[in-house]
């Protein structure tokens, strides 16, 4: 006869004899919440004994654990997500019944805007970019979400035409709404030649923001498709020839600002030389470098920035998600 072997003063004849040990236990650390010490001695087993036969009883479907946040989530999505490209988080939102791309662009703003109130330990220095999904994620923010927080926008974003919005006020939009800081870049996001640029970076003002937005180990961004509604374009940093260009070229979209293909690399190094503000690599370096997307205009944009390493959190919609795991898995 078979015998199990799982304590000196213990033989156990059977599996079924086995199983039996494996609800009890799971029963006691799950639904009564003991230690495992405690139910180590209540057993007569070893610690390790314990924990074994808990493994195992989620191994064998005996005991099943399910995430159920309180807030629609994909989070089947989500896992798949941090296992496919090795992010720290993710936050996928269910599309539901949001046809408008509107309204799904302020679901998936909610929740980053959520998921930066909950950040614990809060970031004493973040950096934000700027743009619509920025601008969106500004007005859910909480009151006091962040009290004395110092907010440095990361590239440029002074307009060269008047527009009814203020998109590129999003770093005071977050530092009023915790009570904090703003520093900001007063530079358009993109200049006329390379060398204004380098005498723009050479400035010890303009400096010293850069220096403060390489610095935060937190930054949050959004990023733009590549098409005529595009903000550089309504911003009358770019003409439509220009997009049409780049769109020609394989450019998927912009990440701060810099036009990237579908590997994240840079697409069109002279736009690229005369683009202000902190570079795409350094967002590798940071603690948490979040990146929210949504609507089908940045499907690819978003599947770049995760392919490229650029993004340590993605906060998304479910479309958008999963177009980046069909990319992923060749599909």
């Amino acid at each position: 006869m078979n015998e199990v072997r799982l304590h000196p003063s213990i033989r156990l004849p059977s599996d079924e004899q086995r199983e039996h040990l494996m609800v009890r236990a799971a029963k006691l650390y799950y639904d009564l919440e003991q230690t495992q010490g405690d139910i180590a001695t209540e057993l007569g087993l070893t610690r390790w004994q314990v924990g074994r036969l808990l493994t195992e009883a989620k191994e064998l479907g005996i005991v099943r654990i399910e995430i159920l946040p309180r807030s629609l989530r994909r989070t089947d999505l989500e896992l798949q997500l941090q296992q496919a490209f090795g992010l720290k988080d993710a936050i996928v939102v269910p599309a539901g019944n949001a046809i408008d791309s509107l309204l799904l662009m302020e679901r998936v703003a909610q929740a980053a805007a959520a998921y930066l109130a909950g950040l614990n330990p809060k970031p004493e220095l973040i950096g934000v970019s700027w743009g619509r999904t920025m601008s969106a994620v500004a007005r859910f923010l909480p009151n006091n979400w962040n009290p004395g927080v110092h907010v440095v926008l990361v590239n440029g974003a002074t307009h060269l035409h008047s527009t009814s919005t203020h998109l590129g006020s999003v770093a005071e939009e977050f530092a009023r709404a915790g009570s904090g800081m703003a520093s900001l870049l007063p530079v358009p996001a993109i200049v006329g030649k390379s060398s204004t640029r380098e005498v723009l970076e050479d400035d010890p003002i303009i400096a010293r923001v850069l220096k403060l937005a390489i610095e935060s180990q937190v930054v949050c961004f959004g990023m733009g498709g590549i098409n005529h509604q595009s903000v550089h374009l309504s911003n009358g940093y770019l003409e439509e020839a220009d997009i049409d260009r780049l769109k020609d070229a394989g450019a998927v979209g912009d990440i701060l600002g810099r036009f990237v293909g579908t590997d994240g690399q840079i697409i069109d190094e002279a736009i690229n030389a005369r683009t202000v503000g902190m570079k795409l690599d350094h967002l590798r370096d940071k603690q948490l470098s979040i990146g929210v997307a949504a609507g089908e205009d940045k499907h690819a944009v978003a599947a770049a920035a995760l392919k490229a390493g650029y993004i340590s959190v993605i906060i998304t919609d479910e479309d958008t998600a999963q177009y980046a795991l069909g990319l992923a898995s060749g599909a």
